[in-house]
């Protein structure tokens, strides 16, 4: 599951994910929330928080699951940023891609962050934007561009499907997570892709666009689209 390169071609690979959970261990977040969340539910982390919170977890040695999933998180991350990029060039009237665009930069940030603190390789050193170091995620970026591309109703539905992709993909890689500030980046992510997925989705709709679910199911696509922005930790 976190070796992306064992998955299948491109349709195949993104149906294939597990969904699975693991409620989060404890650790040390006394600092203050470590995500903040404006009213439009553009969730950021906030980097100073966030690193005097790791630094309270021990520093427990990293399975190679757990390595493999770091490296995983950081690229999709970064492929959700660099797709919303490319539409808030493409279509600069509506500020929700650049908006969502800037806090995924916060969200691919965090996991290096991890990476960082466990001394492992960032599969994107050196890259530019829009350039990947597993090939799957090369051609998923160059399909999502091009899906945007179309016309600004497709934009906001690839923002919609990357969403809830990253809902589906951060629960079925916590599975194999047991390290507890791992787990807390995570938590944060998921969080904050439910509340961009709830973003994208209400301006689809006021656009006149509809989205069915392809990675979770609608009960659970429902019930977050229909609950309010989270906050908090």
């Amino acid at each position: 599951m976190t070796n992306i390169t064992r998955r299948l071609p491109l349709q195949w690979m993104l149906a294939s994910l597990l969904a699975a959970s693991l409620v989060a261990c404890g650790g040390g977040d006394d600092a203050g929330p470590n995500m903040n969340v404006d009213a439009n539910g553009v969730s950021t982390f906030d980097a100073g928080t966030l690193t005097t919170t790791l630094s309270t977890y021990p520093l427990q040695t990293p399975s190679a699951a757990e390595a493999d999933s770091l490296s995983f998180m950081r690229e999709e991350e970064e492929l959700a940023h660099a797709v919303y990029a490319a539409s808030a060039t493409r279509w600069p009237a509506l500020p929700i891609f650049g908006n969502i665009a800037a806090s995924e930069t916060t969200h691919t940030s965090a996991v290096k962050a991890l990476l960082n603190r466990y001394q492992l390789a960032d599969p994107l050193a050196g890259l530019p934007t829009g350039t990947f170091k597993t090939p799957a995620f090369q051609t998923l970026y160059a399909n999502l561009v091009a899906a945007s591309s179309v016309s600004l109703v497709e934009a906001l539905k690839v923002g919609v499907q990357i969403e809830e992709l990253d809902i589906r993909d951060i629960v079925a890689q916590k599975v194999s997570i047991d390290n507890a500030d791992i787990l807390l980046v995570y938590d944060n992510l998921l969080r904050g892709s439910r509340n961009h997925l709830r973003a994208y989705m209400k301006t689809l709709v006021q656009q006149g666009g509809s989205y069915t679910p392809q990675y979770i199911s609608q009960t659970d696509f429902d019930a977050i689209v229909n609950s309010p922005m989270e906050t908090g930790r």
